[in-house]
């Protein structure tokens, strides 16, 4: 796993976007992001016990594996977003990048490798975009059902009893 934050540059999102400045795992931390380095699936299982996490499915992000409808979705993960859930992502192969808001709006890139997990809580804004070598193939871990709803940044998810509560959760982040 490395942060650091994202240089607002023109160019691809799938980019490294590196402003040369990092962030530390602390300041992460401070956001409500969990992050374990995981080598083995068994580690895994150890932190979905811990968690309660019941549920969970692979997913596969690659033009080979989506074809004609990859750019299109990888677009679509793009868009800054939230859930009403946390969403929990343990990379099994390939890489990708997460971005989340910070406490003044801004973007901190994450980028993540096979055995990184990452937890972002509900009510976070972040994204989600594949590195340039196209492929990630990822766990997805619930707590119930398996479902992934991604409630796109606006006046209605300012409103949002999630967005509020993380906001709350984490007193001094501004909205």
């Amino acid at each position: 796993m490395k942060a650091y934050w994202f240089d607002n540059l023109p160019g691809d999102q799938r980019q490294p976007h590196d402003s040369g400045r990092t962030v530390d795992p602390a300041y992460l931390e401070k956001l409500g992001v969990v992050y374990h380095h995981v080598p083995e699936v068994s580690g895994v299982d150890a932190i979905a016990t811990s968690r309660n996490y019941k549920n969970r499915d692979e997913i596969t992000v690659s033009p080979e594996k989506m074809g004609d409808i990859y750019e299109e979705k990888v677009k679509s993960f793009f868009h800054e977003h939230l859930h009403e859930d946390e969403e929990i992502r343990y990379i099994l192969n390939g890489a990708g990048y997460f971005d989340v808001r910070s406490e003044d709006d801004d973007w901190v890139r994450i980028r993540l490798e096979k055995g990184d997990l990452i937890v972002l809580p509900s009510g976070i804004y972040h994204r989600f975009t594949t590195d340039e070598q196209n492929y990630t193939n990822a766990m997805r871990l619930f707590k119930d059902e398996p479902k992934w709803t991604p409630l796109n940044r606006g006046e209605e998810t300012e409103e949002n009893q999630f967005r509020k509560e993380y906001l709350k959760s984490r007193q001094g982040l501004t909205a």
